[in-house]
C-alpha cells in the first residue's frame, strides 16, 4: 500500500446522507463520473447534494492510463429515456448548477453529441433556472457534432487536456494534444459567450515548465477556467503516482494562471475538473 503525504488524506463524511444521493441516482439508473472514476471527493460532493451525471452508459472505448471507468465491456446504445432521468434526477436533488459527462464513445457516429443536446434541452426545460455545464470528450475531431452541442447552449463546455503532450502515448494513446486544444478554439469561434474549461492533472512524471506550456497553450485558444489536481491511481493496476506535488507547488500554478489571464483557476491535490465547478462559474 502506497504511503501518501499528509495532505492528502481525505476528511470523512456524513455516511447515511452520500447514501441517500446514491439511492435517489440508483434508483433512476444513472451513473456519476464521482463513482464510475473512484473520485477522491465522492463524499464531500454527495453529502453538498451535488453529482457529476455521466451519460452513455458506464463504458468507455478507449483506454487511457489513468482513468478508473470501465473498459472492455460490451457497449450498448444511447438510453432514449435517459436525458428526461437526468432532468428528473436534477429536479429531485433541487441543483442550481449541474455537471453532464459521458464515457468516450468512439463507437457512435456523432460521438454521443446528440445525446449530449437531449440532455441539456431536458435538464433546462424542467430546470430552468439551473445552470447547466457539460465536460465533454473530443468527437474525434468531428466539428459538426461539436456544433450541435454548441447549439444547445450550456453555459460553460469543459474539455479536459488531461497532461502534457509528452506524456499522451502513454496515458492517453488514443487521444491527440492538438485535436484537443482545437476543439476549445472551435467552441469560442462558434459562440464566444459560453465559458470554456479545461483541466489537467500533475504526479504523471510532467515537468513544471511542461505544465505552464499547457496552461499558455490554453490560454492561446481563450480558454477561461482551468483546472489541476493530484494524479491518484484508481488501482494498483493503473498507471502509477510519479510524484506527489506539495500545496506549495498547487499554489505556484494557481497564481501562474491567474497572471496569465484564466477568469478562474482551481489548484490543488483534490481538485477535478467537476470538483465544486458551480463556485468557479459564480
Amino acid at each position: 500500500m502506497e504511503q501518501r503525504p499528509e495532505w492528502l488524506k481525505v476528511k470523512a463524511f456524513d455516511v447515511a446522507k452520500m447514501e441517500t444521493i446514491q439511492k435517489k441516482l440508483t434508483a433512476k439508473g444513472l451513473h456519476t463520473v464521482c463513482e464510475e472514476a473512484l473520485c477522491p471527493n465522492l463524499g464531500e460532493c454527495f453529502n453538498q447534494g451535488t453529482a457529476t451525471f455521466m451519460i452513455l452508459g458506464n463504458i468507455c472505448t478507449r483506454h487511457c492510463a489513468f482513468c478508473g471507468v470501465k473498459k472492455e465491456q460490451k457497449l450498448l446504445p444511447p438510453d432514449p429515456d435517459e436525458p428526461l432521468k437526468v432532468a428528473e434526477a436534477v429536479k429531485k436533488l433541487n441543483l442550481k448548477y449541474v455537471v453532464i459527462t459521458s464515457v468516450t464513445r468512439d463507437d457512435l457516429s456523432d460521438g454521443g453529441a446528440m445525446h449530449f443536446v437531449k440532455t441539456i434541452e431536458a435538464v433546462k426545460q424542467l430546470n430552468p433556472q439551473t445552470a447547466v455545464e457539460v465536460l465533454i470528450p473530443d468527437f474525434l475531431g468531428n466539428r459538426e457534432a461539436l456544433e450541435k452541442v454548441v447549439k444547445a447552449k450550456p453555459k460553460v463546455i469543459n474539455h479536459n487536456i488531461e497532461t502534457v503532450p509528452v506524456l499522451y502515448d502513454v496515458i492517453r494513446p488514443e487521444a491527440n494534444y492538438k485535436r484537443s486544444l482545437n476543439l476549445l478554439k472551435q467552441v469560442k469561434e462558434l459562440d464566444k459567450t459560453i465559458y470554456t474549461k479545461s483541466g489537467m492533472m500533475v504526479g504523471l512524471g510532467e515537468t513544471q515548465q511542461a505544465v505552464k506550456q499547457v496552461m499558455n497553450d490554453l490560454r492561446e485558444v481563450d480558454c477561461d477556467i482551468f483546472t489541476i489536481g493530484q494524479y491518484l491511481a484508481p488501482t494498483p493496476q493503473h498507471y502509477p503516482v510519479k510524484e506527489y506535488v506539495t500545496p506549495e507547488g498547487f499554489t505556484t500554478y494557481e497564481q501562474w494562471g491567474k497572471e496569465i489571464g484564466f477568469k478562474f483557476v482551481a489548484a490543488g491535490s483534490f481538485v477535478r475538473s467537476s470538483y465544486q465547478a458551480q463556485n468557479a462559474f459564480k
